[in-house]
């Protein structure tokens, strides 16, 4: 009798440790209609000013989030799509060339679109202060109540890939911002972040993937939550959408996943990878090493660490 109790509370700590996960929902189909469905299935409704973070795409790109597949979603939470500059050069680190981008991939056609540090930028709070001190973003952001954090997950040449956690923490800082994070805050400058002295001397790689991870946070905070993560799981290439001339993807289409957890979204699509089984046409292994050479797993690890998502999830299967 008290191996049946103490069975029945194994079984009862299992299913109290399973419900508290947070969950991630999953859904094969990429098309407009499907991420209007996952979305809602989040259960949380954007309200207020909406701020739906994409990447538009650097000039040259064609794997970015097409205008045509996030339509329907940016209406349904009558959305702003925002973006900052770059900090690289390209098309779109001055912003005269960068809405020119946006011009050319249909963005402002169809929608309202920001560019949040055009004008300026504020700094704000960030928790973990291992590396940076505040986080530097566009002072648009603070016209906004609520983010939808509208991903593309591919590969990236500098954090191995690039997710939820990237586009909330590179891909919302300003073009100082972005600079103060690859340096891992050493500078802010764009003429001095790339040099040597500045971007390596006494740096790791995961000294920026875990400056990265804090200024996630430090956006989600911002917000006290009120943020929505997506990512699209198509065109994965081993580069960026920051890349003008990005690879090829060889690696087919997944789906779409979707969590109120930003770091059990980013693993639940690393999981997807790295355990799925590849065939000539469909190859997993080039984003496997990209991701593996800029140890870009690291960054999950370390936001769980400093508390900001889980790395256990539930999967939720909309297809089912």
């Amino acid at each position: 009798m008290k191996h049946f109790f103490f069975l029945c509370a194994a079984l009862l700590t299992l299913s109290t440790a399973a419900m508290a996960q947070p969950k991630v929902y999953f859904t094969k189909e990429i098309s407009p209609e499907s991420l209007v469905k996952i979305y809602k299935a989040l259960g949380v409704e954007a309200t207020g000013r909406v701020a739906v973070k994409i990447s538009t795409g650097e000039g040259g790109n064609n794997h970015y989030l097409k205008p045509t597949l996030i339509r329907n979603l940016v209406e349904e939470v009558n959305g702003t799509i925002v973006e900052c500059c770059t900090a690289y050069g390209g098309s779109r680190q001055d912003p005269k060339k960068h809405w020119e981008t946006i011009h050319e991939h249909g963005f402002d056609s169809i929608f309202a679109v920001d560019i949040m540090d055009e004008f300026g930028q504020i700094r704000i709070p960030i928790k973990d202060r291992k590396h940076l001190r505040y986080d530097i973003v566009g002072d648009y952001l603070a016209n906004y109540d609520f983010m939808i954090n509208l991903a593309h997950f591919k590969g990236h040449a500098m954090g191995g890939f690039g997710g939820v956690m990237k586009n909330a923490s590179i891909g919302v800082a300003s073009t100082a911002g972005k600079c103060y994070i690859h340096s891992a805050g050493k500078t802010d400058d764009p003429k001095l972040a790339w040099t040597p002295d500045y971007l390596a001397a006494g740096k790791t790689q995961d000294d920026f993937l875990e400056s990265m991870a804090a200024a996630a946070q430090a956006v989600h905070n911002y917000f006290n939550g009120r943020v929505v993560y997506i990512n699209v799981m198509n065109n994965m290439s081993v580069d960026c959408d920051c890349d003008g001339h990005p690879a090829k993807p060889e690696l087919l289409d997944m789906g779409i996943m979707a969590s109120l957890d930003p770091v059990a979204v980013d693993q639940a699509c690393l999981d997807k990878v790295f355990n799925y089984q590849g065939k000539p046409g469909d190859d997993n292994k080039p984003l496997i090493q990209r991701i593996n050479r800029q140890h870009g797993t690291y960054i999950t690890d370390y936001a769980e660490k400093i508390g900001f998502g889980s790395k256990k999830y539930t999967l939720v299967n909309l297809d089912e």
